[in-house]
Formats: structure tokens, C-alpha cells, sequence
């Protein structure tokens, strides 16, 4: 009966939202430079609507596609024609996404029994709000909430601050789910901003660093984009503005900000998930941050969280020019790295966005390097594609641990070397 109730629900809480069955994520490894243009084709043309996971940049990076399932048979074929090798990574992304919605559902019911929050779990964005109170009211001196602005459509932006007193103090600035769909970012956010509060006090260095620096935390960058990812669609990627002149709703709030706006790696095409928006900052999301950043004006470090790919970057994405400071963030990153790997194993790769991943015009680290915040990186989270942005809700916990590491040798570089 219960396994019917279930069921029930689900079908209903599904209704409006958009189905991906018989979709198909595939892994396409290029071979050559006249592959990768192939590919660059493809993912300009809309008859197939194909999202790419995973952009055609190099030969040396895979590309991910997924497939809606009326085009399945036509991309396969079309890769089959020109010799260019692919696996299926995802059979049916339905399925995965009907696994996690029914653990979803029955974390919920746990957790209004045991009245506890479950931090390996995936939760919808009212439910963060909520457990940010909870933090607050259990770490008062320490917890405070701020609201920076609104949503486009009108949601409370907050931002939790770790602060031991004093105003405008040197201070870090963290970032989750300016990608509404990347939802092991904005959980490694919620689990990391517990870790700070529960081990001030009794962690040496974190209190240390507490007692010298702020740490500011907006654990949804994207708040209308992450309730649309729960209630519509579970792949958008973009905030929910409406776009003049185009039925496509949506900016990519990370091809937004002034730094080589609408540049290479950011489309002027409404309808692609890559749309850099009519104007730098045009985003109200992402203007809330630029004026609380600009307003402070004592942040030493601007970190932005994403998933997945397994990266840690820093300046710049809209050209491929070696940063001045490029030895000393290179150095760091590394070092940091190896924190994170020597927990678990996990392998990441350091580098400017633009060597390691692709070329990315718009991006936020790129303008709060270019404001003067010199320690400015971004992380792709786990993993390396098997799941991609369906990261099942057991690798929360352990992609949170070793990202930890990670953060917190950046936070005490960032303290033992102030500029």
C-alpha cells in the first residue's frame, strides 16, 4: 500500500514537471580538430535540441551530451558517418531522475519524523531557507542571515555570515548553485556552512582564522533557476528572467558579469543555455552580488562552487593570457588539491578556465580578479561524468569532506598572506 501511496505522489508532484524518458547522455571522445568542429556544429543547430553537458573544446576533454530520445537514432548516426567514437553514459536519464525523487520524498518523510535535517540529502530551496534559520538560532554569536536583494522573481537572496565581530573586516566571499541544475554544488554549500559554525571553537586554525577574517556564504546564487530545477525541469541551468523579443526565458548568470562580456564562450542566442544576457550584470541575481562585493570592498577571496568535472580554476575564462599572479594561484590551487585528494583519492586537475576546461567570457572570478580580490578560483565537483549533474545524494557527504580540505587551506593561505 505505502509503495502505491508512493507512487501516487510522485505521478502527481511529476505532472507539470518535464519528462526525459528514453533520453540518452553519451560520451563523445574526439579525435582530431575537424571532430571537435563537427561537434561545435552540432551544438549550434536546434532541430535536435541537444543539451551539451560538456562542451566540443579540445581533443584532450570528452563531450557529453544528452540526447532527447526522437533524436537518439539521427546524433548516433551522425557520429557513426564521420568515425567519431561515443558511449552511452546514461541509458535513460528518466530513470535516474525517478530514483532520485522517490529517495527525495522519503528523506522528507524521515526528516519530519526525526524533526532532523539530513545533510546527505538533496533539498528543495524553502527547506534550505528554513535550516539557515535553524543555524542561525543555534550559533547566534557566531550565524547571522542577511538579505542582499531579491530574485527576479522576487525570492530573498541570503547570504549567511560567519563573523566574530568588527565591520567590513578582511573577509572571504563562497558561492553554491549559480547553475540551478548542479545540485551537489548548493549541498556541498549547505554542509560546509555547518561545518564552519559546529567546529569554531574547537578547530585551532578555523577559529584562528574567524577571529581575523569574515566568511560570507550565498548557498543559492540562483534561486528561481534551483525551485524551477524542483518543480518544471530538473536540467535548467539559467535564471528565469524573460528575454525581449524571444519566448526562451534565461540568462546564464555565470556569462553575465563585466569581464569580457559576450566574448567567446557565450552565446547571444536566447535559447541556449550559454545566453550571456542583453547587457553586463543585467541579472538582478547576480547585480545583488556586485554590490554587496563593491559595497564591503575588503574581500580577499571570491570562491564559486560548481559540479561537475573535477577542476579547481582560477582567472582567467575570456581570454587564455596567463594572469600576473598565475605562479602564486597555481601554487595554492595545487596545494589545495592535494588536501582534497588525500581523503578520498579523488583526482582533480588545476588551471586558468580557459586551459583546462574552455574559453568562458562573462564569468564571475574573472571580474573579482578583476576588482582586485587576487584569490579568485572556482571548483567543478564531482565526478567525472558518470552521473554528471545527477550526482547520486550518497556522494554529497563524501564530494563535501574532502571539498573542505580544499577550502580551508585556500581560507588559511588567504589569512597567512594578506595583501
Amino acid at each position: 500500500m505505502r509503495g502505491t501511496w508512493l507512487l501516487l505522489v510522485l505521478v502527481a508532484a511529476a505532472s507539470a514537471e518535464r519528462l526525459f524518458i528514453g533520453d540518452q547522455v553519451l560520451r563523445v571522445n574526439v579525435e582530431s580538430e575537424e571532430q571537435i568542429k563537427l561537434l561545435q556544429e552540432l551544438e549550434t543547430q536546434e532541430e535536435w535540441e541537444l543539451d551539451f553537458w560538456l562542451s566540443p573544446v579540445s581533443s584532450e576533454l570528452p563531450v557529453d551530451i544528452r540526447v532527447p530520445r526522437s533524436a537518439v537514432s539521427a546524433v548516433t548516426e551522425f557520429l557513426r558517418t564521420h568515425n567519431i567514437p561515443y558511449s552511452v553514459l546514461i541509458n535513460d536519464l528518466q530513470e535516474l531522475l525517478d530514483e532520485e525523487k522517490t529517495e527525495m520524498f522519503e528523506n522528507q518523510m524521515m526528516e519530519r519524523s526525526s524533526r532532523s535535517f539530513n545533510f546527505g540529502a538533496y533539498h528543495r530551496l524553502e527547506t534550505i531557507y528554513s535550516w539557515m534559520d535553524t543555524l542561525v538560532a543555534q550559533y547566534p554569536k557566531l550565524v547571522t542571515k542577511m538579505e542582499i536583494g531579491r530574485s527576479y522573481e522576487n525570492r530573498p537572496m541570503y547570504v549567511l555570515k560567519f563573523s566574530t565581530g568588527g565591520n567590513k573586516r578582511p573577509a572571504v566571499w563562497m558561492d553554491t548553485g549559480i547553475h540551478s541544475r548542479e545540485w551537489v554544488s548548493q549541498a556541498t554549500g549547505v554542509w560546509t556552512a555547518n561545518k564552519i559554525a559546529s567546529d569554531f571553537g574547537t578547530d585551532a586554525s578555523l577559529t584562528s582564522l574567524l577571529n581575523t577574517m569574515d566568511i560570507y556564504m550565498l548557498l543559492l546564487a540562483n534561486p528561481d533557476g534551483y525551485a524551477y530545477t524542483h518543480s518544471n525541469d530538473r536540467m535548467w541551468r539559467k535564471t528565469r528572467s524573460k528575454n525581449s523579443g524571444s519566448v526562451c526565458r534565461g540568462v546564464d548568470p555565470n556569462r553575465n558579469w563585466d569581464a569580457g562580456f559576450g566574448g567567446p564562450g557565450a552565446s547571444r542566442n536566447p535559447c541556449s543555455d550559454s545566453y550571456h544576457g542583453p547587457s553586463a550584470h543585467s541579472e538582478i541575481e547576480v547585480k545583488n552580488v556586485v554590490n554587496l562585493i563593491k559595497n564591503h570592498g575588503n574581500f580577499k577571496s571570491f570562491i564559486s562552487v560548481h559540479a561537475y568535472s573535477q577542476l579547481l580554476m582560477y582567472p582567467y575564462g575570456y581570454n587564455c593570457k596567463d594572469v600576473s599572479l598565475q605562479p602564486e594561484l597555481h601554487s595554492v590551487g595545487k596545494a589545495a588539491v592535494q588536501k582534497l585528494t588525500s581523503l578520498y583519492g579523488t583526482q582533480y586537475k588545476v588551471g586558468s578556465i580557459c586551459k583546462i576546461i574552455y574559453q568562458a567570457s562573462g564569468g564571475s572570478i574573472d571580474w573579482s580578479y578583476n576588482v582586485g580580490i587576487k584569490y579568485s578560483y572556482a571548483f567543478e565537483l564531482r565526478d567525472t561524468g558518470r552521473y554528471g549533474f545527477i550526482l547520486p545524494a550518497n556522494q554529497i557527504i563524501p564530494t563535501a569532506t574532502e571539498t573542505w580540505l580544499a577550502l580551508k587551506h585556500i581560507m588559511e593561505y588567504v589569512r597567512d598572506h594578506p595583501y
